[in-house]
């Protein structure tokens, strides 16, 4: 056995998708326990914040004809509690589920020198599951804050969680909240 192991600095990022209006109660297309879920969310900014780890808020624009997300209306705008949270968040714009696909995800975190991605938000089945499973997210190693995700019941999160499972790393809140040392960690290869 070797005794030389190499040691590679993890640099994390939060990403925080689709906290929009249109998902939330007075909205177009209201979600499942969102109640619950925006609390998550906020204490995965302010677990992040606490550990200097960048955030980045990604944001659904559909066309002026889709059911939700219409540009320029209350509905497309981020939480105003993720915002309030947030403020020096980076802002990601998307026209497809996968947070990569034709963003400037990807380049961002590259330039911060990120290699492992946090992802919480909405909807599970859809844009958290798409972005985490992307071809562009095999540059990066993965992670779903399960308890900080939701999609239109229960049922469909969980189908949703479990199909993740296989190739991403699931965690929770707590889990991140007992993980003080979020930005950078020591690995041994």
């Amino acid at each position: 056995m070797s005794q030389s192991t190499s040691q590679k600095t993890t640099q994390k990022a939060l990403i925080v998708i689709d906290p929009q209006n249109d998902y939330f109660p007075e909205g177009k297309y209201p979600l499942w326990n969102t109640e619950t879920v925006l609390a998550n969310m906020l204490t995965a900014i302010h677990t992040a914040q606490a550990s200097q780890m960048p955030i980045v808020l990604v944001q659904h624009v559909g066309k002026p004809q889709s059911p939700f997300f219409q540009p320029e209306t209350e509905g497309v705008a981020i939480h105003r509690a993720i915002k309030a949270a947030a403020p020096e968040a980076k802002i990601v714009v998307k026209n497809f589920a996968d947070s990569f696909e034709q963003t400037k995800l990807h380049e961002l975190l590259s330039e911060a020198g990120i290699n492992e991605i946090i992802l919480c938000g909405m909807m599970t089945q859809n844009c958290i599951t798409h972005t985490a499973l992307s071809k562009t997210a095999e540059h990066y190693h993965v992670k779903v804050i399960q308890d900080a995700c939701t999609t239109v019941d229960g049922m469909i999160h969980g189908i949703a969680i479990n199909a993740l499972s296989v190739r991403t790393e699931l965690i929770d809140t707590g889990e991140l909240l007992a993980n003080r040392n979020l930005r950078s960690q020591k690995k041994s290869n």
